[in-house]
């Protein structure tokens, strides 16, 4: 590392010691702080302008590790009548009526920055926002990878074996599977081990499909709300849309790592999210998935290691992957199109 690069290292320490309230010879010699409340937020603020699908659910800070979950997003029915010769009106709560728990587990953050990356990087005016930038790139990445793929928690996570951080924390898609079996269709036939659709199936196409799976799977008093989308793997959103990708109007809307599509799929918008499975969808509103992060509990410190010409960054922060209402769920598994689809034609027949 050279003498500029050390000068511009140094004042990216001193203004993480001063937004913290510690010293910069603090900081500076490895020393753990605990981050801020408001640079906490900051900080999550970087995550979720990395990700226009963590914008679209819940990121919410709590200031217990666990407790009841706070039941955000798709309300239940409140309109009710009652005869008060013969009893008391009664209040409704107005979210779901099921009581749900959390429990956030510590996720660390650890990264390092080689000299020679910091060298390059240090000639720029925006140094210490290239390196903050990075790491709030990858949480979010990382955010969406196990919130789809994670299924338990590890004392000590292995990326080998779980290259997609399923040991990392349990995710969405795992809970619903455990808590929510009911919502949960994994095979057509018993003993299948998987759903095929195509022509001489049961389902003819992807629109049938997910129709049916939200009619049979979704109770009446959440069918209907218009918040409802189908989010599923790239190669079912492939199969349905790639004869159109080619076309002068787009068929699809691209928000950052989100794609949502113009044309609905069984009556509702399509949505393809990063790392979520081939061949699942999950009919959902997207405020019906959250993360909760504990409030002060974020810590952090930094080394500087000449023996391997790196800094280190060392972050943890408690989390949970929450699903707010259970009930407001279809999650489908296993899904294969076994035809290809009919394309479409410029005038918007099918051939």
């Amino acid at each position: 590392m050279n003498k500029f690069t050390k000068t511009k290292l140094a004042h990216y320490f001193a203004g993480v010691a001063a937004d913290n309230g510690e010293s910069v010879e603090f900081v500076a010699a490895g020393g753990q702080f605990t981050v801020e409340p408001t640079i906490q937020q900051k900080l999550e603020n970087a995550v979720l302008e990395n990700s226009d699908f963590l914008k679209r659910i819940n990121v919410v800070m709590v200031t217990e590790m666990k407790g009841a979950t706070l039941r955000l997003g798709v309300l239940g029915p409140i309109a009710s009548r009652t005869d008060t010769n013969k009893k008391e009106r009664e209040t409704r709560d107005i979210h779901s009526l099921e009581e749900n728990t959390y429990s956030c587990e510590q996720t660390n953050f650890d990264t390092h920055l080689n000299y020679a990356t910091l060298d390059s990087w240090s000639k720029f005016p925006d140094f210490a926002a290239r390196i903050g930038n990075l790491k709030a790139e990858r949480i979010a990445h990382d955010r969406i990878m196990i919130g789809f793929h994670g299924s338990s928690v590890a004392a000590t996570t292995n990326l080998k074996t779980n290259p997609l951080l399923q040991d990392v924390n349990v995710g969405w898609l795992h809970q619903i599977e455990t808590k929510a079996t009911a919502r949960v269709m994994k095979e057509e036939t018993k003993g299948s081990g998987k759903i095929e659709i195509g022509t001489g199936k049961t389902y003819k196409n992807l629109d049938a499909f997910v129709f049916a799976l939200k009619e049979d799977f979704i109770p009446e008093q959440y069918r209907d709300d218009t918040k409802l989308v189908a989010i599923m793997g790239s190669d079912l959103l492939a199969d349905k849309y790639f004869p159109l990708f080619n076309q002068e109007k787009p068929s699809e809307q691209v928000a950052g790592d989100t794609v949502i599509s113009q044309k609905r799929v069984g009556g509702l918008q399509a949505v393809s999210v990063p790392y979520f499975p081939k061949g699942t969808v999950l009919i959902t509103a997207l405020d019906n998935l959250s993360i909760y992060v504990q409030e002060g509990r974020v810590r952090r410190h930094f080394k500087d290691k000449p023996e391997r010409n790196r800094v280190e960054d060392y972050l943890s922060s408690n989390e949970a992957y929450v699903v707010e209402n259970y009930e407001a769920v279809a999650l489908a598994k296993n899904i294969t199109i076994v035809d290809a689809p009919a394309t479409e034609t410029t005038n918007g027949a099918t051939e």
